[in-house]
């Protein structure tokens, strides 16, 4: 998440989120009376002398509302935002009137508490402002696919073939494999952020010499690329294997991707053990909470199919305010898959509370 101070007050912050673990971070901080600073559309009926007024014409009005409830919606990929409308740029628009603001990622927003932010606010918004973010590269001779993981979330480019078998890019001096090369490149360049990192692996050599022609178009510095051995799958298979090898661990140890593997894997080796340092679903969880015995929380979107929302919010609110970690990975992902049939909340604890 990009967060920087705002101009227009000293209580205020502008962000703009960059992935669904964001938009979750900003429900979490958006409360009931915060003044919320926004362009969006809204449609401006004309009154026509004598006659009913016209349908109406969609335009873009900055407005600053007033918050009455803000909630995520079931596929958790935006936030809504509602209230009264206290401020505008346009005089059509009525004051007072209600409001809703839809915000994806990449949209910006300005928040104002009207009071100093609480420690634990600021700390939630610093945190996601340094996430590591990684792409990575699964390639072989035939066909390529590209990822970006921002924080746990992971976006799949659809696979870039080659048009052509293995044998045929045996010889060194190959127009095709350039073409190839070139295409992936270009993919790469499409989504890479200005701190990433780019993972290549595949099986045989074609992952060293995509690396050196990744590197020679001099549009990635050679130290933010790296080729991991030991991942022979390539093309979106070839993603997803990485991501749960022990080489994903190592090659993205700074990630929150790696932090959540790791944790599920000492969740695990506890119950494989016998050892009851973790709590699992929303009831041990809460248990856990209220002794402050938590040191990690990881939670899947799936868990707002059952858990009420508000109460969540609260909960990894009083978690965090104590000093412990909190994590919410995609569903859609095998980390998010492992979460989900754990009860949707997993926390590892200080200490054995049962």
């Amino acid at each position: 998440m990009i967060v920087k101070p705002s101009g227009t007050s000293n209580n205020a912050f502008f962000v703009i989120p960059e992935d669904a673990d964001d938009l979750f971070t900003l429900r979490r901080i958006v409360e009931k009376h915060d003044h919320v600073i926004a362009d969006t559309n809204r449609v401006i009926k004309q009154v026509k002398e004598y006659g009913r007024p016209d349908k109406g014409e969609r335009i873009k009005v900055r407005v600053c509302i007033r918050v009455e409830q803000s909630e995520l919606d079931a596929a958790v990929d935006r936030l809504r935002i509602t209230g009264t409308i206290v401020e505008t740029d346009n005089e059509l628009v009525t004051k007072g009137t209600h409001h809703s603001l839809s915000l994806e990622a990449g949209d910006s927003i300005t928040i104002d508490k009207g009071r100093k932010w609480q420690d634990v606010e600021i700390k939630m918004l610093k945190r996601s402002g340094i996430s590591a973010s990684f792409i990575l590269v699964a390639i072989d001779t035939q066909e390529a696919a590209v990822a970006r993981v921002s924080g746990t979330h992971v976006k799949v480019i659809p696979n870039i073939y080659s048009g052509q078998s293995g044998k045929r890019y045996q010889t060194k001096n190959n127009p095709n494999i350039e073409t190839y090369f070139t295409d992936i490149a270009k993919t790469v360049s499409s989504i890479i952020g200005e701190n990433d990192k780019v993972i290549i692996f595949g099986p045989g050599e074609t992952r060293r010499r995509f690396f050196n022609a990744l590197v020679g178009r001099q549009e990635i510095a050679k130290e933010r690329v790296q080729v991991v051995d030991g991942v022979d799958v390539a093309g979106e298979d070839g993603i997803f294997v990485f991501l749960r090898s022990p080489q994903m661990k190592e090659a993205m140890s700074a990630s929150k991707l790696a932090s959540v593997s790791s944790m599920l894997d000492r969740v695990m080796l506890m119950v494989n053990k016998g050892e009851a340092k973790f709590a699992m679903g929303m009831h041990e969880v809460s248990q856990a909470a209220e002794l402050k015995a938590i040191e990690t929380v990881v939670f899947s979107d799936s868990i707002f199919k059952t858990a009420n929302e508000e109460q969540l919010v609260k909960l990894l609110n009083s978690i965090e305010s104590i000093g412990a970690k909190t994590f919410a990975v995609d569903s859609s992902t095998d980390i998010g898959l492992r979460v989900s049939s754990l009860g949707g909340i997993v926390a590892l604890l200080r200490y054995a509370v049962r």
